[in-house]
């Protein structure tokens, strides 16, 4: 894993307070505003895929050579830790700086156990086995200045209630599939 980018400060970079601020005060006064994210993913072949979200340069996901990919970007499981780990890691950023805290080190290591073997419908179809992951650890490794560890385990329980992926993750959702 490289190292995180820091400020020379010693701190993270800081995050706009009054821009956050906005964010805050436009939630309170407008609590049932729903915003409709969206993603277009393309096959490229092989299990490579160009995932394209707003203007951004497409977010490629792959397989694994031990999943017949390419191990050219990470898979689809891993790319569902990343996010989750990015949602935590926003929510726990934008909380400390809310709450008036220093960020000097903010890293989270994720972890998911996955059984591959029904592999995408087509190898052991088990009825009894659950698709998808059956545990996730997340690990959080947070500094922040003057900051006793209670306080810090306190934010992390405030953030992952209140984390959007983290809820997708552990709760039903409502899906549809259809062809077009």
């Amino acid at each position: 894993m490289s190292e995180p980018v820091t400020a020379l400060t010693g701190c993270l970079a800081p995050i706009d307070k009054t821009g956050l601020n906005t964010l805050i005060e436009n939630g309170k006064a407008n609590p049932k505003v729903i915003k409709t994210l969206k993603c277009k993913t393309v096959a490229e072949g092989k299990f490579r895929h160009a995932n394209f979200i707003r203007d951004l340069e497409p977010y490629i996901v792959d397989e694994p050579p031990g999943l017949l990919g390419d191990d050219t970007a990470p898979n689809p499981s891993e790319a569902s830790l990343a996010a989750l780990g990015s949602c935590v890691a926003v929510g726990l950023h934008a909380n400390a700086v809310h709450r008036g805290m220093t960020v000097n080190k903010l890293e989270l290591e994720l972890e998911g156990d996955l059984n591959i073997t029904a592999v995408w419908g087509t190898g052991d179809l088990s009825e009894s086995k659950p698709i998808g992951f059956t545990d996730v650890r997340i690990k959080v490794d947070m500094e922040c200045e003057g900051t006793p560890k209670s306080v810090i385990d306190e934010l992390v329980a405030h953030v992952i209630k209140y984390s959007p992926v983290f809820n997708t993750f552990s709760r039903p959702v409502n899906m549809v599939a259809e062809t077009i």
